[in-house]
């Protein structure tokens, strides 16, 4: 099979060789658009569910809420725990599933059970509701807001009815989560002696004002031809027109809701707030969605935000970019990483050239790199992995690597040529480049395989640790099965096509002296065989016994610009 394989690369190599070049604009095309991420997607499929449950504490919210959408959960099908907070008005209840679990189905049928709840909970608890599917990094983009001109409030209202609007409308874009500033919101402050005195309750001043804040369809006129209906106008939206709505008719005359209580403009009760490079300002977090490229998201996020640029200083409200961007990191990242790819593929084609002492055969074994590299990018984007610092530490670790088959085969071919070239009675170039191929086809195959076999484990750790690692050692293993094809098809060709009018040439002097002193070491070595076994033994054993010493940690520090602090303060400690 191999030997028809690479006859008909050298038969066809015409052929073998366009459609390399295609393969290398390809890669470039699918790496350009490829999805870029910081790590890949290590968290197990998870759905969170919120309850909102106003004025209850934390031990209500647990025991009249939380149990209740537990119990519902328990029993979805893939379901592995089920975790939750309780805290006050507020029921956080996350469910995660087993690997592989499609998250769209699992997200189907925890929907088909929460809506068994319907009717359950407490009166003014919330329906339970689903998290927006986002991807397991969370945060895309984080930015502030402050202003000296504009009130906390108006900044606020701003932020909500024009800013999140605005990123929502983005491709990519999963959740705009608001928080400081102060939100708007109409107060009806009861006055019990007033209350009394016109004969009313609090439940006639909460109707008469969901009333006046609704809106409600008047039905419609039908003329002959037409049907025309009927829209109603005088919602109360200002503490003003709040106050003249009409609560009760008392002895003859109105009773106005700014009669029996006090309706003002206000702010609704504090749950965080937001200080910007040492502001009073708001703060506005993006999360992308499950599956979003995170460079593309952010792109269309920051262009949205320009837009608003104009808005923003006709305003007087200051914008306070990239507070948190894991863009960044992976721009640093990738740009890093390109480097250690270009500066160990240039060492290496020094290194060949210092060798083989000859352009051709330097560019023969060159060649592999980019092909296998970009044979890899194009599979693993055809399988749906990211591309980022796991799959490129991967491709990195592999640059060493994948030249090793294309070289064997090269100085091999280029031996047989130099032999044949002064042999008394010359071979057609196909049958020595054949032979020569075929020649060290076996170890190259058994070794290309050893590898392979030595990065299989990867695959197979499971938990956090295999959903992190993984992809590594999956890059590793394309790019080197991908040298291998490399070395089988687009090798001999370029060898029969470039060194068919080579003229003949000695080894270089530098590199006999290596191969002699090379030999002289292996006879010295053969004659104490015993001796040096043991010494590697001991070797062995020393680095062993050093491990022990040595600290661990599952990531190191990426120095991501940035730190998080976390207080912890008596409950119902005062933010200002």
């Amino acid at each position: 099979m191999l030997r028809r394989l690479v006859e008909i690369s050298l038969r066809q190599r015409s052929v073998v060789i366009a459609l390399a070049i295609g393969l290398i604009f390809h890669g470039l095309y699918v790496a350009s658009r490829a999805k870029l991420d910081v790590f890949p997607d290590f968290v197990q499929p998870q759905v969170t569910v919120q309850a909102e449950s106003p004025g209850l504490a934390p031990e209500q919210v647990e025991a009249l809420v939380t149990r209740p959408v537990e119990n519902a959960l328990n029993g979805t099908v893939g379901l592995e725990s089920v975790r939750s907070e309780s805290i006050q008005g507020l029921s956080v209840v996350t469910a995660v599933f087993a690997e592989g679990t499609d998250i769209f189905k699992a997200r189907q049928m925890l929907a088909e059970r929460l809506a068994q709840l319907a009717g359950t909970l407490p009166l003014g608890v919330a329906a339970p509701k689903m998290e927006p599917l986002t991807s397991s990094t969370m945060d895309l983009l984080k930015f502030g807001l402050t202003s000296e001109k504009v009130s906390p409030m108006d900044l606020r209202t701003f932020a909500d009815w024009t800013v999140r609007p605005k990123l929502l409308a983005v491709s990519g874009v999963a959740a705009v989560k608001v928080f400081g500033g102060a939100v708007r919101e109409l107060q009806i402050q009861f006055q019990p002696e007033q209350l009394r005195s016109f004969g009313l309750s609090v439940q006639d001043v909460a109707n008469a004002a969901r009333a006046a804040t609704g809106i409600r369809g008047a039905g419609f006129v039908e003329t002959a031809t037409q049907r025309l209906p009927i829209q109603t106008e005088g919602q109360s939206l200002t503490a003003a027109q709040l106050g003249e709505v009409v609560v009760a008719q008392r002895d003859g005359r109105s009773v106005r809701l700014k009669d029996a209580a006090g309706v003002i403009e206000g702010v609704s009760p504090l749950f965080g707030e937001a200080i910007v490079n040492g502001q009073p300002g708001v703060l506005l977090t993006t999360s992308s969605q499950y599956g979003a490229n995170t460079m593309e998201v952010t792109r269309g996020v920051e262009a949205a935000l320009d837009e608003l640029r104009p808005l923003f200083a006709a305003q007087g409200i200051v914008y306070v970019p990239g507070l948190h961007r894991p863009a960044t990191f992976i721009e640093n990242a990738i740009h890093n990483m390109k480097i250690s790819l270009l500066l160990g593929a240039a060492l290496v084609a020094v290194v060949l050239f210092l060798f083989l002492l000859d352009l051709r055969t330097a560019l023969i074994s060159f060649v592999s790199i980019p092909l296998s590299l970009l044979a890899a990018v194009i599979l693993l984007d055809r399988f749906g992995v990211t591309l980022n610092t796991m799959t490129l530490g991967g491709l990195a670790v592999a640059v060493g690597v994948v030249v090793d088959d294309a070289i064997i085969d090269v100085e091999n071919i280029l031996r047989r040529l130099r032999e044949n070239q002064s042999a008394a009675l010359p071979r057609p170039l196909f049958a020595v480049v054949l032979a020569a191929s075929l020649e060290v086809r076996s170890a190259v195959v058994y070794a290309t395989f050893i590898v392979a076999l030595v990065f299989l484990p990867v695959l197979l750790m499971t938990g956090l640790q295999g959903r992190f690692f993984a992809p590594l050692g999956f890059a590793f293993i394309l790019s080197i099965l991908a040298s291998l094809a490399v070395a089988l098809t687009v090798t001999p060709a370029l060898c029969y096509t470039l060194l068919s009018r080579m003229k003949p040439h000695e080894e270089p002097d530098y590199l006999r002296r290596l191969k002699q002193l090379h030999r002289t070491l292996l006879e010295k070595i053969c004659r104490w065989p015993k001796t040096v076994i043991g010494a590697g033994l001991i070797t062995f054993a020393s680095a062993l016994a050093t491990l022990p010493f040595f600290g661990g940690e599952f990531l190191p520090d990426f120095r991501e610009g940035h730190f998080v602090c976390q207080l912890t303060m008596a409950p119902g400690t005062s933010l200002p």
